[in-house]
């Protein structure tokens, strides 16, 4: 199987620049100053069918063509290395282990696009990867990849890393871009949208961490031959984040489109021979998959086609020991603590949920939960500014649904109904 940005996750300092340009570190930002034209840059992504692999999975040279470049203001390009999803950990392999090469892929991004100064929004923990961006930013510097004249291109760049203060909700990237303002990180109303009224009111590309990574290998062997590593449609290989109960939990960079089931397999199957009961295909926000589910392509169409999606590709996997009524309190719980407040239906319907949750936990369930849940879960999506309602109603139906009987039992017996009890919810 190829990789491409994980294998740098194998070499042995491949995060200093001098390591990094003996594997071809730059020089597809090389090979773009001397033969490409912007528009060129563009029509390449176009063909590669590159998504955006932080979640929306919007078409990445599509969203290049959306950013007016005649309003006489800046654009800037802000990259979300938030991370916040429950069960996503891909980005900060990515910023440990390969700066540059995401430094690279803001270089060629910002080229096409008409770009000359870049944010780096990294979430408030990754104090190491905070460290390695800044580190490798001077080493870009200093040999010239980044800064003025960029190997003598006439083009200019900066890089700043702006670190978060540990909110899931400034991974939204209107929040985002609010608090890169200094604002409290409440998302906004769209339209307008980013792309024309985005960082300081001006012109705004959204990136994530990943997507940008792939623009080198995209430039160095073409659009069309990234494009076939995938599916129709969704291009290229994606970092899967695969944590719960495999026997070997990791990041898996697959081709989008390798089927749930495989990469469970390739995860080394569910830990210790026992049965699949559940799976999170991509990150907390996504629908619950049933283990007779598992056969799906994990690229964004199929999933969406089922009912979930593909989200952040955060892949939880949950065996026969897990109690479904446990799992959704504990993602209705986070949603609830992460929501910002700004909509009603999210404010009110994320508590809600989250205490009904933790009196059936502890044995005091009513027979009236489970429909007074489905119904506040109703009304929660499509009805607020930004999509964090929408992430708490899809765990939230999916499970009541698929394992009603689950909820049943714990609100008749007042417990758990598996063989072996997990340790109690705190």
């Amino acid at each position: 199987m190829e990789k491409l940005i994980s294998q740098f996750f194998d070499i042995p300092d491949a995060h200093l620049l001098p390591v990094y340009l003996e594997h071809g570190g730059y020089e597809a930002a090389k090979f773009m100053f001397q033969n490409l034209k912007p528009q060129d840059v563009e029509l390449e992504v176009k063909k590669s069918s590159l998504r955006g692999l932080g979640g929306a999975g919007f078409g990445s040279g599509m969203k290049w063509s959306f950013v007016p470049r005649n309003t006489g203001k800046p654009i800037y390009l802000t990259v979300n290395a938030d991370e916040g999803e429950p069960g996503t950990f891909k980005d900060r392999f990515v910023i440990t282990h390969a700066p540059h090469l995401l430094l690279e892929g803001i270089l060629i991004c910002a080229y096409a696009v008409g770009i000359h100064k870049v944010y780096i929004y990294i979430r408030g923990e990754y104090e190491i990867q905070f460290e390695r961006l800044n580190q490798a930013i001077q080493e870009a510097i200093e040999k010239n990849y980044l800064g003025k004249n960029i190997l003598a291109s006439g083009f200019d760049l900066e890089v700043i890393v702006h670190k978060g203060a540990g909110a899931y909700i400034c991974g939204e990237e209107t929040a985002l871009l609010e608090s890169l303002e200094g604002k409290k990180g409440f998302p906004r109303l769209k339209p307008p949208f980013p792309a024309a009224v985005g960082l300081f009111g001006c012109p705004t590309v959204i990136h994530n961490v990943e997507t940008l990574s792939y623009l080198p290998f995209i430039l160095k062997r073409s659009g069309e031959w990234f494009a076939k590593l995938g599916s129709p449609n969704n291009g290229g290989l994606r970092l899967f984040s695969v944590s719960g109960h495999v026997a070997n939990p990791g990041i898996y960079e697959r081709p989008l489109g390798i089927p749930l089931k495989q990469l469970i397999e390739d995860a080394g199957g569910v830990r210790s021979g026992r049965r699949l009961k559940a799976v999170v295909p991509g990150g907390l926000s996504a629908s619950v998959l049933t283990a007779s589910e598992i056969d799906v392509k994990m690229d964004f169409d199929s999933l969406r086609a089922i009912g979930s999606m593909g989200g952040s590709a955060g892949v939880i996997i949950m065996d026969d020991t897990a109690c479904m009524v446990k799992a959704l309190y504990v993602t209705m719980r986070f949603f609830g603590h992460e929501s910002c407040g700004q909509c009603s239906p999210c404010r009110e319907g994320t508590g809600w949920v989250s205490r009904i949750l933790k009196r059936m936990v502890d044995g005091h369930g009513r027979p009236s939960d489970i429909d007074n849940l489905l119904d506040i879960g109703s009304f929660m999506g499509g009805t607020t500014i930004c999509a964090l309602a929408d992430g708490a109603q899809m765990p939230l139906l999916s499970y009541l649904k698929k394992f009603r009987s689950e909820f049943e039992y714990h609100i008749k017996e007042k417990k758990c109904d598996l063989e072996i009890q997990m340790t109690e919810v705190r």
